[in-house]
């Protein structure tokens, strides 16, 4: 696009590049370059022009009216080049809008011989009532006419022109009719007395009413056939929502079957089975089941198969009672109020949830809808159940009443939307609420939603609509009403998507882990790593080929040399590296993985790599998957998470860990798994020395020191008794923290270097 301050020469050859075709520009786009150009005193007047109705074109084209905002850009025009077509176009238009917010009646309440004065002066009041309104907003109408009529002489042969013309006519005669008609009914009031009346008057006015009623007649078919607005069809309405192509592809399917089969009834055609209208809507958060629900209940009225159009919306909570009779009562409550339209169950699989107590009335609620769907209501209302992909699959298998009332192809899945589209319903729901998203906040928007598209609790366009209505807020917060211009209320900039994250503030993963203790194998393989991705990266940036990053890995080492530490930072590391959206880690060990008996295991499994999806998965003591004999279920863990991986790939790294031939045999026992971690780092055990800075650092980031007598009892301490294993040196520090507590717990008076002091006597 454009930099934040454009030279009057690059603002030029943007407008230039549109008006020949090259180039396309978005309103937002539109908005800064008139900001930059109204800059320039010396800036080309025809240009500014230009950029006027570009801006006010694009407005009312969005909004439907010429606003305040759009007409002081079109006087701007006017005082550029008082002959623009472009500026009578939108006049005209404006004209026309507002030409049909005339309040013109078609027929007027009679005054009758047989009313008594009181109604005669009440129906007369109508009268006067009537005419004010239409004289109130013809001023404006008047006003209006008057920009447009002052230019339409060098465009006379403009049809448009020529119907506002026509137009005009009729409510300059509805004007003097009605005029004529407020004098005349003045008098005839003026003549009433008693029971008796003017028979002349009382004639003419009859004579004129029927008279305004045949123009006004005329003029609404004029107003018809004008700017008649078309009805948009269900159907239509479908086609235009953003992505969901599968979806609108089922449904024109569905819509053109059942209007093949109202017709083959129209046609005296017989069908044993009739229609079958029930439905399942599947589909994670905020892919548009509800508003999909409300269509298909449209579209089922348009073609006649319903009395209404009306969807009555539900949950568990609303069907389900909490003793014995009421859930009966209250399902059957709710269908008869939905009878004629839809019936939709949000979340239906929660009516049957699994483990619960026997006094759970969901099945009752279950039990009453079948019964009512096949019963003497059957046909007259729609049943549309709707929730998440795999909720809803244990739902069914567990109602195998329930599910054959749907056939196969009234079952529809709805797919997550992509970011593109988020982007385009995003950029919707911003014109929705009269804001603009310029180029560099679209780009913002989208790091949002791929940092966000995680998981299925992803809620698609719900998400979307939470992140514009709260940058819109950010925008409000920030914008200083004394100092604001025109765009400050319009355009949302990139600022006011950014989040309050101060990673700047915290230390980087991998300087954190420089400042590990040892290590430096490790520390140099996740180096490497790091680097491979962030120059990746950056070739891609460049549109340079790139190799696949393969980041799962086998960590390999004793208990307590740092493995699920350095899995943490590894993990923060590609976060950082905008690599992976949470950067957290899910550690979990054999128990958490495996259950007692077949598909249990498959799915804890699932449910735990669901967990780190966005970080990483981390698997202590892996290699225990392979020691549960014939019959265990391990090995259907490692099937499991083969498969998870695949299908997750840039969006979970696995780091397996345990001894180092516990751990090749591992790999070896599946050939998936070995072709996936290719990556092995080895944590070699702490040395005495390492041991030793391990506890120095302990105490001073904890606030204390050991004496130079203590850091020697220290150090025998760790040579003669060691492990390796940084948790051993760890717990003598606190050991010592402890026996340092109770030394000082018999001293009366304690200074604030005794408090920090650990001496050779708590070692």
């Amino acid at each position: 696009m454009l930099r934040e301050k454009g030279s009057k020469e690059e603002i030029i050859h943007i407008i230039q590049s549109v008006q020949s075709g090259k180039k396309n520009l978005r309103e937002a786009d539109i908005w800064q370059l008139m900001n930059q150009a109204e800059k320039y005193d010396d800036f080309p007047s025809d240009m500014l022009s230009t950029l006027y109705i570009w801006l006010a074109k694009s407005r009312f084209e969005r909004i439907g009216f010429v606003d305040a905002m759009t007409n002081e850009w079109l006087e701007h025009v006017d005082k550029i080049d008082s002959t623009s077509q472009e500026v009578l176009e939108m006049y005209v238009e404006q004209l026309f809008s507002m030409l049909k917010k005339l309040p013109i009646p078609t027929r007027f309440q009679p005054i009758r011989e047989t009313d008594n004065s009181v109604t005669k002066k009440e129906t007369a009041s109508n009268y006067f009532k009537m005419i004010a309104d239409f004289d109130h907003q013809l001023h404006d109408i008047q006003n209006a006419w008057n920009k447009v009529s002052d230019r339409m002489i060098s465009h006379s042969e403009d049809s448009r022109i020529e119907q506002v013309r026509m137009a005009m006519e009729q409510v300059n005669s509805l004007e003097e009719m009605l005029h004529k008609l407020k004098k005349t009914t003045k008098r005839y009031l003026d003549s009433l007395q008693g029971i008796y009346h003017s028979v002349q008057l009382y004639g003419e006015l009859l004579n004129m009413i029927k008279q305004i009623e045949t123009t006004s007649q005329k003029w609404h078919d004029l107003m018809r056939n004008v700017n008649e607005e078309q009805h948009v069809s269900a159907i239509n309405e479908l086609e235009n929502m953003v992505g969901l192509e599968e979806v609108k592809k089922r449904i024109k399917k569905l819509y053109q079957y059942l209007d093949y089969q109202q017709e083959r009834i129209k046609k005296g055609y017989q069908s044993k089975d009739g229609l079958n209208l029930h439905m399942i809507l599947t589909g994670n958060p905020g892919t548009g089941k509800t508003h999909l629900a409300r269509l298909i209940a449209k579209i089922y009225y348009e073609l006649g198969l319903l009395q209404r159009p009306d969807v009555l919306e539900v949950d568990r909570s609303q069907l389900v009672g909490a003793y014995v009779g009421q859930t009966e009562e209250q399902t059957m409550k709710l269908i008869e109020q939905a009878n004629g339209g839809v019936l939709f169950i949000d979340e239906a699989y929660s009516l049957k949830r699994s483990g619960v107590s026997a006094n759970d009335y969901g099945q009752t609620a279950i039990d009453t809808l079948v019964a009512a769907m096949t019963g003497p209501m059957a046909g007259s209302f729609a049943v549309v159940l709707a929730g998440y992909p795999v909720e809803m699959r244990a739902f069914l298998r567990a109602n195998p009443g329930l599910r054959s009332r749907f056939p196969e192809h009234n079952m529809i899945h709805i797919e997550d939307y992509s970011i593109d589209e988020l982007l385009e319903i995003g950029e919707m729901i911003a014109v929705e609420n009269d804001f603009l998203l310029t180029t560099e906040a679209t780009y913002e928007l989208q790091k949002r939603l791929e940092k966000a598209k995680v998981d299925d609790s992803f809620g698609n366009a719900r998400t979307t609509k939470s992140f514009i209505l709260e940058a819109i807020f950010q925008k409000g917060a920030k914008v200083s009403i004394p100092f604001a211009e025109a765009d400050d209320f319009v355009l949302l900039h990139a600022e006011d998507f950014q989040t309050d994250e101060k990673r700047t503030e915290e230390k980087r993963a991998l300087d954190e882990l420089n400042d590990m203790v040892g290590l430096d194998h490790v520390k140099e393989e996740i180096h490497s790593l790091a680097s491979f991705v962030r120059i990746q990266q950056r070739r891609r940036e460049e549109g340079l080929q790139t190799l696949p990053l393969e980041l799962h890995s086998v960590f390999t080492g004793e208990p307590g040399t740092g493995k699920t530490t350095v899995a943490k930072l590894f993990s923060k590391a590609l976060n950082e590296l905008d690599l992976l959206k949470r950067g957290h880690v899910v550690v979990v060990s054999r128990a958490d993985l495996v259950a007692g008996y077949i598909g249990q295991t498959a799915e804890k499994t699932k449910e735990k790599v669901k967990d780190a999806l966005g970080g990483v998965l981390f698997i202590d003591e892996a290699y225990s998957l392979l020691s549960g004999g014939q019959g265990d279920y391990g090995k259907e863990v490692i099937q499991t998470l083969v498969q998870e991986m695949t299908e997750n790939e840039e969006n979970l790294v696995v780091i397996m860990a345990g001894y180092e031939r516990e751990m090749n045999e591992l790999l070896d026992s599946n050939p998936g798994l070995r072709s996936r971690f290719k990556k092995t780092v080895h944590f070699h055990p702490y040395t005495a020395d390492e041991l030793m800075e391990i506890v120095e650092k302990n105490a001073k980031e904890t606030g204390y020191f050991l004496t130079k007598e203590a850091k020697k009892k220290m150090r025998i301490l760790l040579d003669e008794a060691h492990t390796g294993q940084a948790r051993f040196a760890v717990d003598r520090f606190k050991q010592a923290v402890q026996s340092q507590s109770v030394r000082l717990s018999a001293s009366q008076a304690l200074t604030k270097e005794a408090l920090m002091t650990i001496t050779e006597e708590d070692i």
